[in-house]
This record gives C-alpha cells, sequence and structure tokens, in this order.
C-alpha cells in the first residue's frame, strides 16, 4: 500500500506488477494483511476504513479480487490491519486509542477493546488466535484475553513510544 491509496500486487515470479487495488484514491493506505490462507486481503487506510477483498484463484499464474466488503472501523486513522490465524476476526488499531475486534462472518464488531491511553501503533494475534498483543504510544504494550476483552497484561518499561511488537507463543506448552 502507498500514500497515494494504491495496492499493488507483485507476481514474485515475474517480477512485475500483476494487480493494482485502488480502493480510495488519493487517501494513504496504513496497512495492508493477507489471510493465512490466502482468501482474503484486507487494505485500511488514514480514513478509518478497511477495505476486504476475496482473493478468486485464476490460472497458476493470475488471481482476480472480488470486492467483499468496505467497512468503518473506526473515526480516525487505521494504523494497523490484521487478520487472524483462524480467518475468523479482524483487529484494528487506531489513532483513537482503540483497538476494534471484527467478526469476518458478517463484518460485525465483536468488541472494542480500550485502556490505551495514546495512539495504538500495532498488534498481533497468538497462534490459537485467543490474545492479541498490542502497542502504543502510552509507552505499554497489552496482552487481550480476545473473548472477554480484557487486557490481562500491561508490559510498562518503554521511555517512549512503543510502535511495534511481535509474539512467539508456538512453543508454549498448554
Amino acid at each position: 500500500g502507498d500514500q497515494n491509496g494504491n495496492v499493488r500486487v507483485w507476481d514474485l515470479t515475474q517480477n512485475a506488477c500483476s494487480c493494482e487495488l485502488v480502493p480510495e484514491v488519493g487517501v494513504a493506505v496504513r496497512s495492508v494483511t493477507i489471510a493465512g490462507d490466502g482468501s482474503l486481503v484486507v487494505a485500511a487506510n488514514s480514513s478509518g476504513t478497511c477495505y476486504v477483498w476475496k482473493l478468486q484463484r485464476g490460472t497458476k499464474t493470475t488471481a482476480h479480487f472480488e470486492p467483499l466488503h468496505k467497512l468503518q472501523a473506526h473515526n480516525a486513522y487505521v494504523l494497523k490491519c490484521l487478520l487472524s490465524p483462524d480467518c475468523r476476526l479482524l483487529a484494528t488499531t487506531s489513532s483513537d486509542k482503540t483497538v476494534k475486534l471484527w467478526n469476518l462472518d458478517g463484518f460485525k464488531l465483536e468488541r472494542t477493546l480500550e485502556g490505551h491511553q495514546r495512539w495504538v501503533w500495532d498488534c498481533v494475534f497468538s497462534v490459537d488466535a485467543a490474545y492479541l498483543v498490542t502497542a502504543s504510544s502510552d509507552t505499554s504494550a497489552r496482552l487481550w484475553d480476545c473473548a472477554s476483552g480484557e487486557a490481562i497484561r500491561i508490559y510498562s518499561g518503554h521511555h517512549k513510544a512503543a510502535v511495534c511488537c511481535a509474539l512467539n507463543d508456538s512453543a508454549v506448552d498448554v
């Protein structure tokens, strides 16, 4: 995604742009996410809107993106959009200090995660999509329970904005 509002799909075998999606001309794309199974693509922009496309596979070398949904996720910048590993949820972080979890079955708001005091820049789901970690300009990261919407851990210690996060829970024994 770029500042002009374009999303370009690159064919790595041809080293060329194979498709260009333009959800909203002139409105910067802030984040793009692709479903683990390749079935969905979501682009989020500066106007708080997420555009969802369904990938229709063509031949081995072509793909078609069918517009599926336009979601007004926030009334401020969407800084990050992320599809859950199970393709059930879409998380959006925003300059409005919130994180929203959207159910992809009907694109309904499942819950709003509130608690950060400043912009929420980044998020990452746990492998099982039960938890979400967020990073904020309030210098904290939070671990959220996606089912309850509760922040179950707050990680403090940064002296400047926390703007990105990562999670490795694949080796955790349950």
